[in-house]
């Protein structure tokens, strides 16, 4: 396995894993609020909520991630093998949120999974790609 395969493989991971971490911890801390108001200070206070403030943290993760993998690898690569997120997002809401999923979702998650066993068995570039320092 090349370097820039296993350097891939592992900021996937850590961006599929910070994004699941983030949404569900952002999802949570707001579910926690109740209906907030629609003044865009109401949001700056939810911020403050620690659970809200997790997922603000760890969604920040997720995009310096996502940004390092979109400069070695192509975009055609990422966006497919990194929505295994929408998978692990399901399996959290279900089973941590307390969310119900429906058969048809979990059959669209199927069809997710499916493709990114596809898309993730290619290479991450599909050309060399200059060094831009």
């Amino acid at each position: 396995m090349t370097d820039v395969r296993r350097k891939t493989q592992l900021f996937a991971v850590l961006s599929v894993l910070s994004n699941v971490a983030g949404n569900s911890a952002l999802t949570h801390g707001m579910q926690g609020l109740g209906e907030i108001g629609n003044s865009p200070l109401d949001l700056v206070a939810a911020l403050f909520h620690p659970w809200v403030a997790l997922g603000v943290t760890m969604l920040i993760v997720w995009t310096f991630a996502h940004m390092a993998l979109l400069s070695w690898a192509d975009l055609s690569y990422v966006m497919p093998v990194t929505a295994i997120g929408y998978v692990v997002t399901a399996f959290a809401g279900k089973f941590f949120l307390g969310e119900a999923v429906s058969p048809m979702r979990w059959a669209g998650i199927v069809l997710i999974t499916v493709g990114v066993f596809l898309v993730g068995g290619t290479d991450p570039a599909s050309a060399k790609k200059e060094s831009h320092e």
